[in-house]
């Protein structure tokens, strides 16, 4: 797939990333909304619908998201949705999935309610200016596998494994910082939203989030400005991003979905398909010999030009970026 920031192609394929925490008092009629609407355009991608809100990613022609993106601004509530948008050459997505949830984005705690009270939203130009502050707490809310890959100069890596494991990390390691100033980070905003969420409900007095995400701060804000270090993960093809969002250097281990380098593909636990640094111990002989069925299928549909494993892949790291991100 040769992925673009901008729609330099008439036919380019449109990418776009939403949320929005709004109340649905009907999720079951808005599902069969969505869908009915993505299947009319031949609109592919995953949205998740909660009583809480809307989480999702899809991809198609520009009208043909234009017309989604439409349906859903015409839901209550839903008509100042905002989405980021990035474009490639092809659908990243087999088909398209509209499920039901009962978080968009999964903290596992009851009655955490961004619609209800949430942090401060601090915009990309005003960004370093805050964490500049020595008096102010500046919290990575991603995964540690993302956080590995880049994050933003003197942030705390909470080492969690999925956003369920967030407010263990409150208990250890900010319990005693309800008075400080804390300022959250996340890939778009989502998880920094909910995160805010929490903390307020936790009795923290200055919270503060990223408006838009990593992926605005590193579109709005120039290189020689930056407080950023490394690249961007994203939950697509592109893997990860730079400043620009122009597609970084990193791979995708096929096997169990980590972002890897170049020198760790150098690695004798690299075998493309099969496994890495991350999973090599963890494979068995029977998972590698299944694995290697797998890559060799994938091969041979990809040199016959059809629907392959490595599309399922990306449908399921969408799926994996809206459960836990």
């Amino acid at each position: 797939m040769h992925w673009k920031t901008d729609a330099t192609m008439p036919d380019s394929t449109v990418i776009a990333a939403l949320y929005k925490f709004h109340p649905i008092a009907d999720p079951e009629s808005v599902r069969e909304a969505l869908e009915t609407s993505m299947d009319a355009v031949d609109v592919r991608g995953t949205i998740l619908v909660a009583e809480e809100g809307l989480n999702g990613t899809i991809a198609g022609s520009r009208s043909g998201v234009d017309t989604v993106l439409a349906t859903i601004r015409a839901l209550k509530g839903f008509d100042d949705l905002l989405h980021k948008e990035s474009f490639a050459s092809e659908v990243p997505f087999l088909r398209a999935k509209v499920r039901l949830k009962k978080e968009i984005v999964t903290l596992g705690v009851d009655g955490v309610d961004p619609n209800r009270i949430v942090g401060t939203y601090v915009s990309p130009k005003d960004w370093n200016r805050l964490i500049s502050r020595p008096d102010v707490v500046l919290v990575d809310t991603r995964n540690a596998y993302e956080v590995e890959v880049g994050t933003f100069r003197g942030a705390i890596n909470p080492n969690t494994g999925s956003f369920r494991d967030f407010p263990d990390f409150v208990a250890s390691e900010l319990a005693d910082r309800k008075e400080q100033p804390i300022a959250m980070f996340c890939t778009g905003g989502i998880r920094c939203e909910k995160a805010t969420s929490y903390l307020r409900e936790q009795g923290f007095k200055e919270v503060y989030h990223l408006e838009g995400g990593i992926l605005k701060y590193l579109e709005d804000v120039a290189p020689a400005n930056t407080m950023w270090d490394g690249e961007c993960f994203v939950f697509d093809g592109r893997v990860t991003v730079d400043h620009g969002l122009q597609p970084g250097t990193y791979a995708m281990c096929h096997a169990c979905r980590m972002p890897v380098t170049a020198s760790d593909m150098e690695l004798d636990s690299w075998e493309e398909g099969v496994s890495c640094l991350y999973c090599a111990e963890s494979r068995s002989e029977e998972d590698r010999e299944r694995l290697r069925e797998r890559q060799h299928q994938l091969q041979l549909a990809a040199s016959r030009g059809l629907p392959h494993l490595g599309q399922d892949a990306r449908d399921l790291m969408i799926s994996r970026q809206a459960a836990t991100s």
